[in-house]
C-alpha cells in the first residue's frame, strides 16, 4: 500500500487549560447534578488514559510517518488536554472525590484494552473505525454541554467538543487518502463502522462508569439501585439527547457514498444507531 498520506495542520491558536478560570464555576449549577457527575468523572478517566491508546496507535500507523507523527503530536496531545480540563473541573465541583486513587483502578483494567490486538489490522478499517469514535465522543460532548448551564462547563465542553470534529475530519482525511491509493469495499467499510458502534457501551464507558461508582463516596449516597441500572439511566440520557442527525451524517462520510444513497438511508441509520447506543 503507498505510504504518501499528508494532512494539513491547523494554523489558529489552540484553546489551553490554563486560560480556563476554573474560580469561575458556578457550582450551584452543577453540584447535585448526579447524571454530570458521572458523565464527566468517566470523561475525564478516559481522556486521561489516551497516551497509551495513543501510543498503539501511532505504532501501527508507522509506514505513514505523517499519520504518526499527527497521532503523536497533535492528537494526543489534545486528548490529554481534555483530561487534564475535565478533571480539573471535577476536583473543583467535587472536590472530595479521591480522583487519582479512582483514576488509578480504573487504568488497571482499562490499560489492559490498549493493545495493538484491538487495532484492525487493515489500518484503512482502523481509520474507519477512528471515525466512528470521533463521531460518539462528538455527540457525547455536544450532549453534556446540553445537560448545563453552567457556563465555565459550557465553554470547556464546547472546546472539547471542536477539537473532537477537528479530530474526525484529519481521521476522514486520511482514510480518503488510502482509499485513492488502495480501495477498500464498501461492505467492508459497513462492517467495521457498525462493528465499532456495537463496542462503544462494552469498553472504556462500562469500566470507566464502574470506577466512579466504586469510589464515589458521600456523594450522591442517598441513590438507590444498583450499577447497572445506574448505567443504563445514563446510555439511555445520552441516547434520548443524541444529536442524531450529526452523528449519522459522520457515520456515513466513510462510505463515501452518492449524495442521492446517503440521502435515501440516513433515516433508517439513524433509528439504528440510536438503538444501539440506548441498548448495546
Amino acid at each position: 500500500m503507498q505510504q504518501n498520506v499528508s494532512y494539513t495542520p491547523k494554523t489558529a491558536a489552540h484553546w489551553r487549560v490554563e486560560d480556563i478560570d476554573f474560580s469561575a464555576i458556578d457550582r450551584t449549577l452543577v453540584a447535585d447534578n448526579e447524571d454530570l457527575f458521572f458523565l464527566l468523572m468517566s470523561a475525564s478517566f478516559i481522556e486521561t488514559g489516551s497516551d497509551t491508546y495513543a501510543a498503539n496507535l501511532a505504532e501501527h500507523y508507522a509506514a505513514w510517518p505523517e499519520i504518526a507523527d499527527w497521532l503523536t503530536t497533535q492528537w494526543e496531545a489534545e486528548e490529554l488536554q481534555h483530561g487534564r480540563a475535565l478533571r480539573a473541573y471535577v476536583e473543583a465541583v467535587w472536590p472530595a472525590f479521591p480522583w487519582q486513587q479512582a483514576y488509578d483502578s480504573f487504568f488497571a483494567e482499562y490499560s489492559q484494552l490498549c493493545t495493538m490486538e484491538e487495532l484492525y489490522p487493515d489500518q484503512r478499517l482502523e481509520l474507519v473505525a477512528r471515525c466512528v469514535v470521533e463521531t460518539s465522543t462528538t455527540a457525547y460532548y455536544h450532549t453534556l454541554r446540553d445537560l448545563s448551564d453552567e457556563p465555565v462547563l459550557s465553554q470547556m465542553l464546547g472546546h472539547i467538543r471542536n477539537d473532537e470534529v477537528n479530530h474526525f475530519k484529519h481521521f476522514l482525511k486520511f482514510f480518503k487518502e488510502m482509499q485513492d491509493e488502495s480501495p477498500v469495499g464498501r461492505a467492508r467499510i459497513a462492517r467495521a463502522l457498525y462493528g465499532r458502534l456495537k463496542e462503544l457501551r462494552d469498553s472504556d464507558t462500562e469500566i470507566a462508569l464502574r470506577h466512579v461508582w466504586a469510589h464515589k463516596g458521600q456523594y450522591f449516597s442517598a441513590t438507590t439501585g444498583l450499577l447497572e441500572e445506574r448505567a443504563q439511566h445514563i446510555y439511555e440520557l445520552i441516547s434520548s439527547r443524541l444529536p442524531a442527525d450529526l452523528a449519522v451524517r459522520m457515520l456515513l462520510k466513510p462510505m463515501l457514498l452518492p449524495q442521492r444513497v446517503e440521502g435515501l438511508i440516513r433515516t433508517p441509520i439513524s433509528k439504528l444507531a440510536t438503538r444501539v447506543l440506548a441498548h448495546g
